[in-house]
């Protein structure tokens, strides 16, 4: 039992340390370290997210105190986000793990695909268009929910290329994962119950602690490099488990 609150609690420390230098991956490193240790996948996801409320309601506060929050953006980004997180959630939970686990893993190794292109590709500006904000913050939730992160490569990446200042864009997506997170946590809390969310306990310890460490972290590693390897990292633990 305290190996397994040990190792947990390692996971999230690390997988926090990474989020607070790049801004997202907390949710893709922590499932995925979850699934190599033989975790199922909507336990996975569960467990994340449930760790999750505790690092984005920090992380969301300290961007309202700096100012850092599209108050208009959120109001977009919430119901939509956790719409489709609610969503995503019961439906992990109802799907068999032996189907859902390769499925998980091919998502999860686009997600690493898709941070190693945003470190290394282009950046295209494009037009504001408010409308289809909703739309990306549903599916943010949606798939976030069902790989177990997500949420900041896809609603980050997402906003930023279209043209919104980034600035706002962190602040106002960390603030509206809370929401979204405390959303899916809620719907895996009904349909799986707590007592399979018993290892939350080692990854909200673990995430809380480095939790402080992040704006050092910005400061002083490269975020090309970090991406980079971050991306990298998941795609090679997740090519293994979609086969």
């Amino acid at each position: 039992m305290i190996d397994s609150f040990l190792t947990f609690a390692l996971i999230g420390f690390v997988a926090q340390l990474v989020d607070g230098a790049l801004g997202m991956a907390f949710g893709v490193l922590s499932t995925t370290s979850l699934l190599a240790f033989g975790v199922p996948p909507a336990t996975a996801s569960a467990v994340t997210h449930v760790t999750e409320i505790f690092t984005t309601a920090a992380s969301g506060a300290s961007h309202v105190f700096h100012r850092n929050v599209n108050w208009h953006l959120v109001a977009r980004l919430a119901p939509a986000g956790m719409i489709g997180g609610a969503v995503g959630a019961y439906a992990l939970a109802s799907v068999d793990a032996a189907f859902i686990q390769p499925l998980v893993s091919i998502y999860l190794a686009g997600i690493g695909c898709y941070i190693v292109f945003k470190a290394i590709g282009p950046v295209w500006p494009r037009e504001v268009k408010d409308r289809i904000v909703p739309w990306i913050g549903a599916g943010g939730g949606l798939l976030d929910a069902m790989g177990g992160g997500g949420w900041g490569p896809i609603v980050t990446g997402s906003l930023i290329g279209r043209g919104h200042a980034p600035r706002q864009v962190i602040g106002s997506a960390n603030l509206t994962e809370f929401l979204v997170t405390t959303t899916i946590s809620a719907t895996f809390i009904i349909a799986l119950g707590w007592s399979e969310l018993s290892s939350a306990a080692g990854l909200i310890v673990g995430g809380v602690l480095a939790a402080p460490l992040g704006g050092f972290l910005v400061s002083r590693i490269p975020t090309r490099p970090l991406m980079i390897g971050v991306g990298l990292i998941i795609i090679a633990t997740s090519i293994p488990r979609i086969f």
